[in-house]
């Protein structure tokens, strides 16, 4: 078991990892056996390794029994080790963040000074190919993209993941067979948090009553690894073939892309570099003749048998990245940002229009964006089934041409989530009952 584990580990080390083995790693250690595997093994393999251990006394006792066991474990093993002690509850009152997001922005970013302090190439996490599988649920139960299907990567920037090739219960196979003991952190056992219910709950039942899902499952992310890399590959090969530029002009010939089966993907693909969102893109497919677009860049005619894009002469749009980390918000409008942590959550909180609240999985968007409405543009409005046109909601409203030009827009990831004073939408719902959101009020 030993030898088949470590070299499977390194087999993954050296062909999606490229960690050098003459650079130190610095790995992050919890004392959990997730971690202390992945401690272990790096040390096996040969690997200079330097380990970092944060504790944020949010379990008493137990908190310091973690710090015990990993200075212990260092000490035995002769390596060289980091303990870090945070005062979140404090991170979380001067940031106005999460409990969550206070632990992940206060480890992330100690991990990141010790890696440039000591000289390291990468820091080393412990997630494993159960985990994998995790995130691909939570992404597709959010709504997500073939990107989102493709679970986590094996290095990303600094941070690399040497275990996505093995299971947990191969890990615990391992240490069991090193004799190898660690701690358990009591917290993962409840059920409060999305993850941990579908860890403890969701997926346990599949995996019972469905012979081999996860292996399954596992071949299917890595059947959307390589269909996402095929999907960029092929959209640039038919970008080229369905466009063609004259000056600043891109035209797109309508016959050409009308004869590819999802021809709306297709043109989402070949104007999303342009501004231009998937929603307006559908409705460029069956707009009259004469019908423009606007995105911050470009202007877009629907002609009899040809798309023209061209940019903008005079007019910039204004795009606010919005950090949700912050507690206010000053531009281009003034947000409050409140983020919850242990109270119920209930409507009442809320109007739907000068104040809105979001699950955290929106804290996961890559881009959130502040701007003002593009002709086009659709969302699916909050309480009601299907998508709604901005324009149709301005006409409801009674918005003038000026009022309308002010209105902003929330916008994450491309999807608009709120019409700032107006409409809240779908996108990221609080659940009943939960004790974990941000609530955005605008002033």
């Amino acid at each position: 078991m030993e030898e088949r584990f470590l070299n499977k580990v390194k087999a993954f080390i050296d062909s999606d990892c490229g960690i050098d083995a003459s650079v130190p790693v610095l790995v992050a250690l919890s004392g959990g056996a997730d971690s202390v595997a992945l401690f272990r093994v790096l040390l096996a393999l040969g690997y200079d390794c330097r380990a970092a251990h944060c504790n944020f006394h949010l379990r008493g006792d137990e908190s310091n029994r973690d710090e015990r066991f990993v200075t212990e474990l260092c000490q035995l093993l002769g390596v060289k080790f980091d303990v870090k002690h945070f005062d979140v509850p404090y991170y979380m009152k001067e940031h106005g963040v999460s409990l969550e997001m206070a632990c992940r922005e206060l480890r992330y970013e100690w991990f990141e000074q010790l890696r440039l302090e000591h000289g390291c190439q990468y820091i080393a996490v412990a997630h494993h190919s159960d985990d994998n599988i995790e995130t691909f649920f939570l992404n597709a139960l959010r709504g997500t993209g073939i990107a989102g299907l493709t679970g986590m990567k094996p290095r990303n920037a600094n941070v690399v993941r040497p275990l996505l090739c093995v299971s947990r219960n191969e890990i615990l196979e391992w240490l069991e067979s090193l004799h190898q003991d660690f701690v358990t952190d009591s917290t993962n056992l409840e059920n409060d948090a999305r993850r941990n219910r579908l860890r403890n709950v969701v997926l346990p039942t599949i995996y019972s009553e469905f012979e081999g899902s996860k292996d399954s499952l596992l071949k299917t992310i890595e059947n959307m690894t390589r269909c996402n890399d095929l999907y960029n590959e092929s959209v640039g090969v038919m970008r080229n073939i369905v466009s063609e530029r004259e000056g600043d002009t891109l035209t797109i010939d309508t016959e050409i892309l009308g004869s590819f089966d999802n021809c709306e993907m297709l043109l989402y693909e070949i104007l999303k570099p342009l501004g231009f969102n998937y929603d307006q893109c559908r409705d460029m497919l069956t707009s009259a003749v004469g019908r423009h677009f606007t995105s911050s860049t470009h202007k877009l005619a629907i002609n009899r048998t040809t798309i023209e894009v061209e940019p903008l002469a005079e007019y910039k749009e204004e795009i606010h990245i919005i950090d949700l980390d912050d507690e206010i918000v000053t531009e281009p409008i003034k947000l409050t940002i409140t983020h919850v942590h242990g109270n119920k959550f209930s409507p009442a909180m809320v109007d739907g229009k000068n104040v809105v609240a979001f699950n955290n999985d929106i804290l996961q968007c890559s881009e959130v964006v502040l701007r003002h409405w593009r002709e086009g543009d659709r969302f699916k409005p909050f309480g009601m089934h299907g998508s709604k046109l901005i324009s149709d909601l301005f006409t409801d409203l009674k918005l003038s041409e000026k009022e309308k030009n002010n209105t902003w827009i929330l916008e994450a990831d491309g999807e608009i989530l709120w019409v700032v004073g107006h409409r809240a939408a779908q996108a990221f719902k609080v659940p009943k009952d939960s004790t974990n959101y941000l609530i955005i009020s605008s002033n």
